[in-house]
C-alpha cells in the first residue's frame, strides 16, 4: 500500500480576525465570536517541498496571503474565506466545506479572477443544468467573458470561463479535449453531489482523469468526513489538498415545532444550539392530550396523523394557520418544504383568503411575468399552468417544484430573490443551489419517501433545507418550524436538528460508457483497473483495513483466553451445526418460492423467522397477503406472512411499535402481529395450533405464547420440521440431495457424544471460541478479497458481456459497435447500439425513433394504464425483447441482474405518446391531456431526450451509417419548437 498523506491541523485562535465593537459581550456576541472561526487542515504527500515565498504566502500548514489581490470584495471577509484565498494564491487545490449561507460563492469567483489575472482558463461545474444556467447568469454580470456548456445550450464555448455540467467536463477528459491544456482551475461546486447513487461516479472519474497540473476548488456544504476527501486528492494527485472547514452560520437559528392539531409553537434548539427538554416535555403532553380529547370527538388524530401522508383538510387548515402566523408576526418570506410536488401545489391552492403583496407590488409582479412569457409562442401563452400562476404570484404566493414548466420555475425564482414573492411552496430541490433564503423555514413533514420506505429525514438533509432559513445582514436570527403529526422520539428530534452533516460516501461502480471509453482511448495510462484502484470508494476501503487489523488482533487474543481442554471434541460438535444451518438456509432459499410454500404456511403453522443474523424464533401465521408488485424484489413474489411473534413489551410512554425479539429466559414479552417477507422464513414446523378467532385482546394473543413456549418443552431437541421430499411432495434433485446431506449430518450430530449429556459451561466457552474463530476469519477474508478484487471480478464478467455482445475483440480492441457506445451517456448504452445495429431503428420513420428513443429516457413514472397504437406497440415490443436478451446475456456473464427488473428500470414507455404526438406536431395543450405526468418534466424528458438523439447522431456518424444519422436528426429537429425548447429566462 502507498505511503499515507500525512495532515497537518490548525484550528483559528478563538478571535484572531474578528474585531468586537464592546469589550461586555453578550453570550450571543461571544458563540457567534467562537463560530466565526474555522478549522484548516492540509493533506500533504511525502516529500513535498512547497516552493511558495513564506513572506507572501506563509506556510502549507498556515496560509496566509500578503500580495495584491486578484479581486476585492465590497465586505469584510470571513476566516474561512480569507483561509481558502490564500490556500488559491499558493496554487494548491482546496476543499471549502461551510453552510449554504455562509458564502461559499466569494472563494469561487476568486479562483475565477486569478485566472483572469494569470491569463488561463478555468471551469465550473455543477451538478444540474438549472444551476449551471443560473451561474451562468450570476459570474457573467460580474466577469463578462463566460460560456456555457450544458447537454441542451452551448453560449461562448472559447470564453475564458466555462460553466458547465459536470458529465459534460467528464465527456471531454474522456475525449482529450483541447481546451483542458489552457485550464488552470476547475471549481467543483456542490461537490457532495458525489453521494448520488446514479450520477455520484461521474464526478468522481472526472477527478481521477482530471491532469495533476489543474489544480481544484470543492466546494461542499458541511461534511463530517472531510479530511478523508483532501486525503484522497492529494493521494491521488500528489499535490496538496486544503481543508477549511466552518460551522459558521452568519444568522443563527431558532427550531421550533408545530403539533399537528395543536396550537403554538415550541421553542425544541434555541440560537445557541441548547435543545430544550423543558419544552420538548409539553410539547409530548400536548399529544396526550390531544387523544383523550380525542375520545370524544370520535378521531380527529386519524385525520390529523393522515395529513403528513396526504394532506388532508385538518392538515391544510394547520398549514393556513402557520402560514398567518407568520405573517402576522413579519416572519415572512417563509419557505414551506413539502416532500411531495402534489401536496405543494395543494398546500399553496389553500391559501386562497390570503393576499401578501401592496397593490404596487402586484403591478410589479404582473409586468416581469408579462416579459418573461415573451419567450412563448402566442398558443403556449394560454396554457392553465401558466395562466393560473398569475393570481397566486400576484397575491406573494408561489410553488417551486421539479414538475413546473421551466419558465414558471425560473420566474418564481426570480420574484422570489426580488421580495415579491412572501411564501413559497418548495420541495427539497429548492434548498440545492443558489442562494436564495428566507426568513423562515417550515417542514410540513419529517417523514420522507425515499423509494423504499417512509424514513425520518436525516440530519445532513435537514441541515440542508433548515439552512434556507436567516438572510445574510437582514435577519437577527432564522426561524425553522417543524410540523410532526405524532409523538417523536426526543432522540430523534435532536438528532435531526443537532445531528452531525453526514460523509461523503463514495458510490463508485463500474460502466459499460466508461470501460469502453477507457479501452478506445490510445494513451493507454488509464485503463479501467487505474480508475478502480484511485476511486474514493477503494481509498475509503483501503483506509478502513487498519481498523480490521486491530480488531482481528482484539479476538485473537480472546480466542487464546478461552478454555481449550477438550476443544476438538466441542468444535467438531459445533462444525457439525454449523454446517446443518448452512444447509439448511440454502434449501431454505429454494423452498420460499411462492409456488411451493404458500400451499404450507395454512393459519397456525409454526415457522421459525430469522433476520440476518438474529432469530426471532418460532412464531404462528396468522395470514398471508398479496401485496401489490413493485414494493418488493419481484423474485420473491410479493408475498407477506403476517406472523405472531415474541415482541419486547410495549412502553405506552413513546408510543413505540413492538419490536420482534428472541424470548430470553424469565423475560415477561408478548405475542404481536408482525408482516414477515418470505425471504426471513428461516424453518417450517410440522405441527400447527388453533388461532383464537380475534387476536385483538392481549390475553388471545399470550395463550398462543404460552402454546408455543409449551411445545418448546415437549421437543428439547427443536420441534419437529416438515420434510420438504416426504411432505411437501418436492421432487426437485437439488434439494433431495440436500435433504439427504442434511439427514446424514444429523445422524452424526445425534450421535456425537456431546449431544446426550452437555456440559453447558464448557458448551457456551466453546461456542464463544467458535464464534470468535468463525468472525477472524470473516475479517481476514474481507481483508483479503479486497474491494480492488470485488471489482476486477466484475470488470471481468463485464467484459465478457461486451465480447459476447461484438463490442469488443477477445484481445479488448474496441469494434464498430463498442465505437458507438462510446458516445452514448444518456440512456442505455448496450441497449440502445443493440437497436442500432440489428436494425430495429431502420423500418421506423424519425417520429417513431423519438418516441421509441424516449423509452430510455428516466424519469416520472405514470400512473395510467399504457395503451398504445401500432405504430409505437411494435417498436416497444422489439425494444423489451432486446433489453431481455441484454440482460440473459448479463446474467449468463455472472452479473448479479434480475431479468425482469433490468427490463423494467431500462424500457420506461411512459412518453411515447406524448412524444410520437409532438413530434408529429401536436401542440402542448393537447399532449400534456394525454398523461398525469408533470407539464415540467414532459419538459425536462423532451430535452434529455433531445441530448440523447445527438447522442445517437454522433454514434451513427462514427461507425459511417449516414441514414440513421439522418433519421436521428430530423427526429431531434421535430422535438425542437415551442415550449418545449423555450429559452431560460436566465440566459
Amino acid at each position: 500500500m502507498e505511503e499515507r498523506p500525512t495532515l497537518g491541523k490548525r484550528k483559528e485562535p478563538d478571535d484572531s480576525r474578528v474585531t468586537e465593537t464592546s469589550n461586555q459581550e453578550s453570550p450571543l456576541n461571544k458563540r457567534r465570536n467562537l463560530a466565526r472561526t474555522c478549522v484548516h487542515e492540509v493533506a500533504v504527500p511525502s516529500g513535498y517541498n512547497s516552493t511558495n515565498d513564506e513572506s507572501i504566502h506563509g506556510s502549507l500548514s498556515n496560509p496566509e496571503y500578503n500580495g495584491e489581490m486578484a479581486k476585492s470584495y465590497p465586505f469584510t471577509l470571513d476566516p474561512f474565506q480569507e483561509v481558502s484565498i490564500a490556500c488559491l494564491e499558493r496554487n494548491e487545490s482546496v476543499l471549502v466545506s461551510a453552510h449554504t449561507s455562509a458564502g461559499k460563492t466569494a472563494v469561487a469567483e476568486y479562483a475565477i479572477a486569478m485566472a483572469f489575472r494569470d491569463k488561463q482558463r478555468v471551469i465550473y461545474t455543477s451538478p444540474l443544468k438549472a444551476l449551471s444556467n443560473q451561474k451562468y447568469r450570476e459570474l457573467s454580470q460580474e466577469f463578462k467573458d463566460v460560456g456555457l456548456m450544458t447537454g441542451d445550450v452551448t453560449l461562448s464555448p472559447h470564453a475564458s470561463c466555462l460553466v458547465m455540467t459536470t458529465e459534460i467536463l467528464r465527456g471531454m477528459l474522456y475525449r482529450g479535449s483541447e481546451v483542458l491544456k489552457e485550464v488552470a482551475w476547475v471549481i467543483f461546486d456542490e461537490i457532495h453531489y458525489m453521494k448520488d447513487r446514479e450520477r455520484g461516479v461521474v464526478w468522481e472519474e472526472s477527478i481521477i482523469f482530471l491532469p495533476p497540473a489543474i489544480k481544484m476548488v470543492f466546494l461542499s456544504a458541511t461534511m463530517s468526513n472531510a479530511t478523508e476527501f483532501a486525503e484522497w486528492i492529494c493521494n491521488l494527485h500528489k499535490q496538496p489538498c486544503h481543508v477549511v472547514y466552518t460551522d459558521f452560520r452568519p444568522t443563527p437559528l431558532q427550531h421550533y415545532v408545530f403539533p399537528i392539531g395543536g396550537s403554538g409553537l415550541y421553542l425544541v434548539v434555541d440560537e445557541n444550539e441548547q435543545f430544550r427538554e423543558d419544552n420538548f416535555v409539553k410539547l409530548q403532553d400536548t399529544f396526550s392530550k390531544q387523544k383523550l380529547g380525542d375520545g370524544n370527538r370520535s378521531g380527529n388524530v386519524k385525520a390529523n396523523g393522515k395529513f403528513a401522508k396526504g394532506g388532508s383538510a385538518s392538515g391544510g387548515s394547520d398549514i393556513y394557520k402557520i402560514v398567518k402566523m407568520i405573517m402576522e408576526r413579519k416572519f415572512q418570506p417563509v419557505i414551506i418544504f413539502s416532500f411531495s410536488r402534489r401536496e405543494c401545489e395543494q398546500h399553496a391552492m389553500s391559501m386562497s383568503k390570503l393576499d401578501f403583496n401592496t397593490q404596487e407590488e402586484k403591478d410589479t409582479v404582473e409586468h416581469i411575468f408579462r416579459n418573461a412569457i415573451l419567450c412563448l409562442n402566442e398558443e403556449d401563452r394560454s396554457l392553465p399552468a401558466i395562466e393560473l400562476m398569475l393570481p397566486l404570484l400576484q397575491r406573494g404566493i408561489a410553488v417551486h417544484h421539479s414538475g413546473l414548466l421551466p419558465v414558471i420555475k425560473e420566474l418564481v425564482e426570480l420574484l422570489f430573490q426580488e421580495g415579491l414573492v412572501k411564501a413559497l411552496f418548495a420541495t427539497e430541490t429548492f434548498a440545492m443551489g443558489l442562494n436564495m433564503p428566507a426568513k423562515t423555514v417550515v417542514f410540513t413533514a419529517v417523514k420522507k419517501w425515499d423509494g423504499d420506505s417512509h424514513r425520518y429525514i436525516g440530519s445532513g438533509e435537514y441541515i440542508q433545507m433548515s439552512g434556507r432559513a436567516g438572510r445574510r445582514g437582514k435577519d437577527e436570527r432564522g426561524i425553522c418550524i417543524i410540523m410532526i403529526d405524532e409523538q417523536m422520539e426526543m432522540n430523534t428530534l435532536k438528532g435531526m436538528a443537532l445531528g452531525k452533516p453526514a460523509p461523503l460516501v463514495s458510490t463508485f461502480r463500474l460502466s459499460y460508457y466508461s470501460i469502453l471509453n477507457l479501452m478506445s482511448r490510445a494513451e493507454g495510462q488509464f485503463t479501467a483497473e487505474h480508475v478502480i484502484r484511485n476511486s474514493f470508494h477503494q481509498f475509503q476501503y483501503e483506509k478502513a483495513l487498519p481498523d480490521i487489523g486491530n480488531k482481528i488482533s482484539k479476538l485473537e487474543q480472546e480466542a487464546a483466553l478461552l478454555d481449550a481442554s477438550g476443544e476438538a471434541e466441542v468444535a467438531e460438535y459445533h462444525k457439525l451445526k454449523l454446517e446443518i444451518a448452512q444447509l439448511e438456509r440454502k434449501m431454505m432459499s429454494h423452498i420460499i418460492r411462492p409456488e411451493r410454500i404458500l400451499y404450507f404456511l395454512l393459519p397456525g403453522r409454526l415457522i421459525k423467522v430469522r433476520e440476518g443474523g438474529t432469530d426471532w424464533g418460532w412464531g404462528v401465521v396468522v395470514n398471508v397477503v398479496k401485496k401489490p408488485s413493485g414494493t418488493l424484489p419481484s423474485h420473491v413474489g410479493s408475498y407477506i406472512v403476517d406472523t405472531l411473534l415474541h415482541c419486547s413489551p410495549v412502553s405506552t410512554e413513546n408510543n413505540s411499535r413492538p419490536k420482534p425479539c428472541p424470548p430470553r429466559p424469565g423475560e415477561k414479552g408478548e405475542m404481536h402481529v408482525v408482516p414477515v417477507q418470505l425471504p426471513l422464513i428461516s424453518a417450517l414446523s410440522k405441527l400447527r395450533i388453533s388461532i383464537p378467532p380475534d387476536l385483538r385482546p392481549l390475553e388471545a394473543r399470550q395463550s398462543i405464547l404460552l402454546a408455543v413456549q409449551e411445545l418448546g418443552n415437549r421437543f428439547p431437541q427443536g420441534l419437529p420440521k416438515l420434510n420438504p421430499v416426504k411432505d411437501m411432495d418436492i421432487k426437485d434433485p437439488e434439494i433431495v440431495e440436500l435433504v439427504s446431506q442434511i439427514e446424514e449430518l444429523e445422524k452424526k450430530l445425534h450421535a456425537h457424544p456431546l449431544h446426550k449429556h452437555q456440559d453447558v459451561d464448557q458448551i457456551k466457552c466453546f461456542q464463544r471460541k467458535a464464534e470468535v474463530n468463525h468472525e477472524i476469519q470473516l475479517l481476514k477474508t474481507k481483508m483479503r478479497d479486497s474491494q480492488l478484487q470485488k471489482f476486477r471480478e466484475e470488470l471481468k464478467n463485464r467484459s465478457r458481456v461486451l465480447k459476447k455482445l461484438g463490442h469488443i475483440d477477445a484481445d479488448g480492441v474496441v469494434q464498430l459497435k463498442g465505437r458507438a457506445a462510446c458516445l452514448i451517456d444518456t440512456g442505455d448504452e448496450l441497449l440502445v447500439t443493440e437497436l442500432m445495429f440489428n436494425g430495429t431503428f431502420n423500418d421506423l420513420d424519425h417520429h417513431q425513433v423519438a418516441a421509441l428513443a424516449s423509452c430510455f429516457i428516466p424519469g416520472d413514472k405514470s400512473s395510467e394504464q399504457i395503451q398504445l397504437r401500432t405504430e409505437l406497440a411494435r417498436p416497444l415490443q422489439q425494444l423489451q425483447d432486446t433489453a431481455r436478451r441484454i440482460a440473459e446475456v448479463q446474467h449468463e456473464c455472472k452479473l448479479d441482474i434480475n431479468v425482469d427488473e433490468y427490463v423494467e428500470s431500462t424500457v420506461r414507455p411512459y412518453l411515447m405518446d406524448v412524444i410520437y404526438s409532438w413530434s408529429k406536431g401536436a401542440n402542448f395543450a393537447d399532449v400534456i391531456q394525454m398523461t398525469d405526468i408533470f407539464e415540467g418534466s414532459i419538459i425536462r424528458s423532451a430535452r434529455r431526450l433531445d441530448e440523447f438523439l445527438n447522442q445517437l447522431r454522433a454514434a451513427a456518424n462514427a461507425v459511417g451509417e449516414v441514414d440513421l444519422e439522418k433519421k436521428f436528426a430530423s427526429a431531434s429537429e421535430s422535438l425542437r419548437r415551442g415550449i418545449m425548447f423555450a429559452n431560460s429566462l436566465y440566459l
